[in-house]
């Protein structure tokens, strides 16, 4: 198998101390599988790719101790659902999350991340190449060619794509053999790509920028947000610290940060939860109250889907020796 697989993967897995598993049989035959070395942690990391053009990636593995990644992504489009997740994103900063559907436009700065010790890294991902979109979409549909690299910088971070959910589904569960299996992959990776296009089309995006001023007030409401993240946020009170009507908070607040103020404010209080279950021993309904849910239940509700567990599964994850 050529392309990136061998030219960039292999390498960068070696060096974080995966090791081939040639006798895997957990995911699909055609593609290639490491193993997680003991001493850095435990679990798998199957992929496979078409000559230079994608690349399918399944992650199902743990460190043993907080781990921070940076390397450099080659040029690509990504597009990946995380089931179980625990860490954030660097540069810029911000908190992953399992139950959506992200994209990432690589080949252009520095990828960063730290993944938090002991919780699972669960995820299903395709990677398309230039040579994919660019050169061989590009001769094949000469009349109709649009490049999808905006499309998948807009997409960012959403909940709401359920038919690429569907697709990656799909993909993971995948076991084909031979030329069935490459022309299986290969129908699944275009499928994306005009699923990611036709998305873009549906959603009323402007092209318009923020003001220097209306982005400096957005910013002041993020800061406050994230010191008062859990007390009482009225939509009011917020619209008069932004100097703005609440209809034009609500959108300037999503171009900004990629998400609705509701969004970022369960983000807050999701990463101060995952804190105080690895870090103290106070009671679910405890930690619900510090963070700014009345009931234990919601608390629980709303951290499995952002983190793919429950609160005690992440507790007695988090604090294995």
């Amino acid at each position: 198998m050529t392309g990136i697989i061998e030219q960039y993967y292999a390498p960068l897995l070696k060096k974080h101390g995966f090791v081939p598993a040639p006798d895997n049989d957990q995911y699909g035959p055609l593609g290639l599988c490491w193993k997680l070395s003991p001493e850095v942690g435990e679990g798998s990391y199957w992929t496979y790719g078409q000559r230079d053009l994608f690349d399918i990636k399944i992650h199902n593995f743990s460190f043993n101790k907080d781990f921070m990644l940076e390397f450099d992504l080659p040029e690509c489009l990504s597009i990946t659902r995380y089931d179980s997740i625990s860490g954030e994103e660097l540069s810029p900063y911000r908190r992953l999350s399992a139950g959506c559907i992200k994209t990432y436009v690589g080949g252009y700065k520095p990828y960063q991340v730290i993944v938090h010790q002991n919780i699972p890294v669960r995820s299903i991902g395709i990677e398309i190449t230039p040579a994919y979109y660019e050169d061989y979409l590009k001769k094949q549909y000469p009349e109709e060619y649009r490049n999808p690299i905006e499309a998948f910088r807009e997409i960012d971070q959403t909940t709401e794509f359920p038919e690429m959910y569907r697709l990656l589904s799909e993909l993971q569960s995948y076991r084909g053999t031979g030329i069935a299996a490459k022309l299986y992959y290969e129908s699944k990776v275009a499928e994306a790509l005009s699923l990611v296009v036709e998305y873009q089309k549906k959603r009323s995006v402007s092209d318009h920028k923020l003001a220097s001023q209306d982005l400096e007030r957005i910013k002041t409401v993020a800061a406050y947000l994230s010191d008062h993240y859990a007390g009482e946020l009225p939509i009011e009170r917020l619209a008069q610290i932004a100097c703005m009507g609440t209809t034009k908070l609500k959108s300037s607040f999503k171009k900004v940060y990629g998400c609705t103020i509701t969004e970022y404010i369960q983000q807050r209080r999701m990463s101060q939860a995952e804190y105080l279950l690895a870090h103290t021993d106070l009671q679910i309904g405890q930690i619900a109250q510090t963070i700014g849910y009345s009931t234990s239940s919601r608390f629980a509700e709303l951290f499995r889907r952002s983190t793919g567990l429950l609160p005690l599964e992440y507790r007695k994850m988090a604090k294995r020796k």
